[in-house]
């Protein structure tokens, strides 16, 4: 029988929630004994060889290139989870929502106080740049996600749980010291 495979990506995040999927510690080889992983971090895959049962998905989207990565997410996983509060709620980069794009591009690239060389004032507009979003948008916002893991990061016991009911077909148990906050 083959395994289930699994997919990680890292949005508009800090990458914290694949330190937490590290932090389960020796279970990662229990992990690689039950599932296969496909275009992730962790095995440096860049882009899908194949359908994959389940997508870790982590940060929120911010620009044309989060937008992209998440629906092609959505179109090669069967199962999608938000890892982490920037995934499920746009966490900290979402504090620019308030804030218009013109105004966080000029305190980026001509006023901000570690801006040195920019004496020309130029704001970046290469094609190849993704394009700034009006927002940061929780990933449920752009495509449909089957599960959310809270936490910042989510605790490494919360993904393990989570994973191995998903993998195994049991109910999750996720008794308050896996999700609590305090």
């Amino acid at each position: 029988m083959s395994k289930p495979v699994v997919a990680t990506t890292s949005l508009a995040g800090c990458f914290g929630c694949h330190m937490s999927l590290l932090d389960i510690d020796e279970r990662i080889l229990d992990l690689i004994e039950l599932v296969e992983f496909n275009k992730s971090p962790i095995n440096d895959i860049k882009k899908f060889t194949k359908k994959c049962d389940i997508g870790l998905i982590e940060g929120g989207c911010c620009n044309s290139e989060n937008v992209h990565v998440l629906q092609d997410f959505r179109e090669h996983c069967q199962i999608l989870i938000s890892v982490g509060e920037c995934a499920i709620m746009g966490g900290l980069p979402a504090m620019r929502n308030g804030i218009p794009i013109k105004e966080c591009l000029e305190e980026a690239y001509i006023n901000g106080p570690t801006v040195k060389n920019n004496t020309e004032k130029i704001i970046p507009n290469d094609p190849e740049i993704p394009i700034m979003l009006d927002k940061v948008y929780p990933c449920h916002e752009v495509v449909k996600m089957d599960y959310h893991l809270p936490g910042c990061p989510p605790r490494a016991d919360l993904i393990w749980e989570a994973l191995v009911a998903l993998i195994t077909g049991n109910e999750m148990k996720l008794p308050y010291h896996v999700v609590k906050f305090d």
